[in-house]
């Protein structure tokens, strides 16, 4: 009886030592327990991680500094020009027009919401995204005044001509009928 007890005892010891000794994140990850004062504020996380190209891993590093601090302009922001980077442009300009509409100033936004639209060739609303934010920024920005020269120039490249204008000829035909014709 006695030598099964030691046995049994034994077996506890050995299964518990088998134990890992590490404890979990919540995401699962391993790793130990953070005190909130340690912790890194998840927004400066996904900001290195943007540097880094790890865009999919900054988009989940905004999303906890959003659990964190709630919806605030800087995460929006960052949250879109993370979805941008991803090429999710629907998402992309829903976080950067949620971000201007809590700050219209907030220069970042502006612009990353202008290259939304430039890729999307929405060329007029991008151009005035970009001279908002230039404006804003008082030209200080590079990427800001190259961005507008982009707009701009694609803006004044539509196509559209007099030239073109003049191979239409409208005819009518009857009672308020008109009929667009292209002449050759």
């Amino acid at each position: 009886m006695i030598r099964m007890i030691g046995t049994a005892l034994g077996l506890c010891c050995l299964v518990a030592a088998c134990q890992p000794t590490e404890t979990f994140t919540p995401d699962r990850l391993p790793g130990r327990d953070i005190a909130v004062e340690e912790a890194v504020d998840g927004l400066i996380v996904g900001h290195r991680l943007m540097a880094a190209g790890e865009y999919d891993l900054a988009l989940r590093a905004y999303f906890r500094a959003t659990a964190e601090d709630g919806p605030n302009v800087d995460v929006l922001s960052a949250i879109g020009s993370a979805n941008l980077r991803l090429g999710r442009l629907g998402q992309a300009e829903s976080m950067l027009r949620r971000a201007i509409d809590l700050d219209p100033e907030f220069v970042p936004a502006l612009n990353n919401l202008g290259v939304v639209l430039v890729e999307r060739r929405r060329w007029s609303e991008a151009q005035h995204l970009f001279q908002t934010a230039f404006a804003l920024d008082s030209g200080r920005a590079r990427e800001i005044r190259e961005n507008l020269r982009l707009a701009i120039a694609n803006l004044d490249d539509s196509g559209y001509t007099e030239e073109n204008n003049n191979e239409f000829a409208l005819v009518r035909r009857g009672n308020g009928r008109f009929l667009l014709l292209s002449t050759p």
